[in-house]
This record gives C-alpha cells, structure tokens and sequence, in this order.
C-alpha cells in the first residue's frame, strides 16, 4: 500500500491553487431533503432522548412487529439536496466554478436558490424535485426517498433539454464532469449513453469523469450489470473515476462473483477497489468508509485514514462533500493520495460544522488535522 498524503504539504499546495481556475459540471439529481430526528424518550416540552444508532432503530421496529407502533420524530430542518446539488455546493463554496444541472422543478423550488446564485450556472433539468426524508444517527443515516416523478428524466426528455447547447458548452469547459445518483433514475443508463453519443464522444478535451451511483439495493441485479457494462464506454471520452462507499462497493463485488472484504480494513478495501477497476475496465475506483478511503487506479492504490468524527452535526451530505473534495484534486491536476486527503478533509470538515468549508477553511482544516487536532476551532 502507498503513503498516505503529505498533509502540511498538501495545506500548501492547496492554499497557493486559485480554485477559481477550475470548472466542473455536476447533474442530474435534485431533491428536498427534510433532516429528521427519532425521538427515543421525550423528557420535556423542550427536551428529549434521541435515538442514537441505527441498531437501536432497527430493534424498536424489530419489536413493534405483528402490532401497532407510534414513533415521535423531529424535523429539524428542510434542505436543498441531491448528490449533484450537495456536490456543487461543496465545490462553490471552495471557489470553482461550478455548472449544475439538476431536478430542481420548473419554477424552480425556492429552497435551491442559495446554492443556484453560488454556481457559475445553475439549470433545472425536471418538472420535479424529489423528496427525502433523512433520519440522522450517530453511527450514519437511513434516507427514504419518493421518486416516481424521476421517471420523467429519460433519454427523449434529455435530447430536448439538450438543443440549446448549454450542456454541450459547459462539459467543453470542464475539467471534471461529475454525475450522480444513477439508482433513483430509472432511465439513467440510456441517458449516459445517449450522452456519450452526442456530447462526450464530440468533446475537444478529454476531461475527467467522476460517478457517484448512490446505493444501489433497490434495483435489479440485471440492472446494475447493464449500468456496470455501460461504464468502461465513459474512458474513450475521458478517464473515469467511480466513488463508492462500502454497502456500495460490495453490491458491485458480489454481482460480479467477487466475495465482499471479509473485513472493512483499508488493506482488504485497497484490495476491493482494485479488483473492481479490474472487472469494471475503468481508470480509478475509489471506496471510502466512515473513518477511511482508498483509492485503486492505474498508477497504483492508496489509503487515507480520514479525521473521524464521532459525534457529527450533520452526516447527510457528507459522501458528497467527500466528492466536492477528490474532484477538486482531479480538476487540479493533484496526485490520487492527495485527491483522497482533500475528500476526506472536506468531508470531515462538513459533518463537524454541518456546512461546506471555503478554501481557507479547508486550508486550515488541513493543518490542524496534520496536527492532530482536526476539533480544534481557530
């Protein structure tokens, strides 16, 4: 296994980057997310227990079977979210300039607007958003999402929302083109390829393409084979990175007869990433778990231990904050350790502030976690 990134080195690689340089293109998903609590005891008016980890959730439904339950939740607050909308907040707050197409309704929803007037471009690609409700523990999230109005994202919908050029235009520009969340769109293999027919294919640049499926348990095995199939046509375009989590990672292991890592170790995930690369026939596979990420491509594998974060203010998000950070690293040109440290910094930066970090902030973060105090306040 390589070294793990030079992290004062990369503080200062990172501060001397004018982000402002890079463009990146981000779609197709755009969903209202409602954060929600799960009240485990209520003591008060004004106060109660939460419930702090999915197991325990999962014991409370395991118990209320065969009978009536009732659970008390809290929505704490309504967010614009998405994968695509997540991941262009992240990389404009740091300063690149970002172009998102997305599912953001027509009008489009007022709860995008913050995040639209910080894009370089901000478009709506569907009538609709979907919907999320997003149940917060200390261990990860549980996320139901209602998508039936994404059905209407198909290939016919798309070569539409193409004719006016403004896609085309801004993957001409782009250094990284970032797409996500293909499990909630059922129409989302034929629109990658009618985008590589009649975008991608035409590009005068080769630039970096970076997918993020999201997980993929409710669909068919025969469907995430026909998408698995599908990836390997991104790299005569440009090469490919594919950004996993774990669950994810051993969905694709398992359906192309490879067993899962018996243990969620950087050693034996290095060791998934790669022989998923191998099978998939793709540049780069990255994986990354709640306290680390690894990252196998041609030139090798690597593994980062990240700052983790035992009591997050905010997890919803944060995978995507990850990807604003690596595909930073893709678009400047950064070695693939350093791309990994950069996801893991802007991610950990997130879920300890529950926003996206700005580029001196991400700087900073840097050096205190090359302290050892990635808790530490300025």
């Amino acid at each position: 296994m390589s070294t793990t990134a030079d992290l004062p080195e990369l503080a200062s690689q990172l501060a001397a980057a004018d982000p402002r340089t890079s463009r990146i293109v981000t779609g197709f998903d755009g969903f209202i997310d409602e954060m929600i609590t799960l009240v485990g005891e209520r003591k008060s008016l004004d106060c109660y227990e939460a419930v702090a980890d999915i197991a325990t959730f999962g014991r409370l439904i395991a118990a209320a079977a065969g009978h009536s339950s009732l659970r008390e939740i809290v929505v704490n607050a309504v967010h614009p979210g998405g994968c695509a909308v997540n991941l262009a907040d992240g990389l404009a707050s740091l300063g690149v300039r970002v172009d998102c197409f997305a599912t953001l309704g027509e009008p489009s929803h007022p709860a995008f607007r913050e995040i639209a007037d910080g894009c370089a471009s901000c478009h709506s690609w569907g009538r609709e958003p979907g919907r999320t409700l997003a149940f917060e523990f200390d261990d990860g999230k549980l996320m139901f999402s209602a998508v039936k109005q994404l059905a209407d994202f198909t290939p016919e919908a798309v070569v539409g929302l193409l004719a006016d050029g403004v896609f085309a235009a801004a993957c001409g520009a782009a250094q990284v083109i970032a797409l996500t969340d293909w499990t909630l769109y059922p129409h989302m293999t034929a629109v990658w390829q009618l985008l590589q027919r009649q975008v991608f294919s035409g590009l005068s640049q080769r630039p970096h393409f970076f997918i993020d499926l999201v997980d993929p348990s409710s669909r068919s095995g025969a469907d995430i084979r026909a998408m698995a199939g599908v990836l390997r046509d991104f790299e005569s375009c440009g090469p490919l990175t594919l950004g996993l989590n774990g669950n994810e990672a051993n969905i694709l292991s398992r359906l192309h007869a490879m067993p899962p890592p018996p243990a969620a170790t950087p050693e034996e995930t290095l060791r998934q990433a790669a022989a998923l690369r191998e099978v998939l026939g793709i540049s780069r596979v990255v994986i990354h778990h709640i306290s680390f990420a690894v990252s196998a491509s041609a030139v090798g594998g690597c593994c980062q231990p990240g700052p983790f974060c035992p009591h997050p203010r905010k997890s919803t998000g944060a995978g995507d904050r990850f990807n604003a950070g690596f595909t930073l690293g893709l678009a400047l040109g950064l070695a693939d350790p350093d791309c990994l440290a950069l996801g893991c910094a802007a991610a950990g930066f997130f879920v300890r502030n529950a926003r996206s970090a700005t580029h001196p902030e991400l700087v900073a973060f840097l050096h205190r976690w090359a302290d050892g105090a990635p808790d530490a306040t300025e």
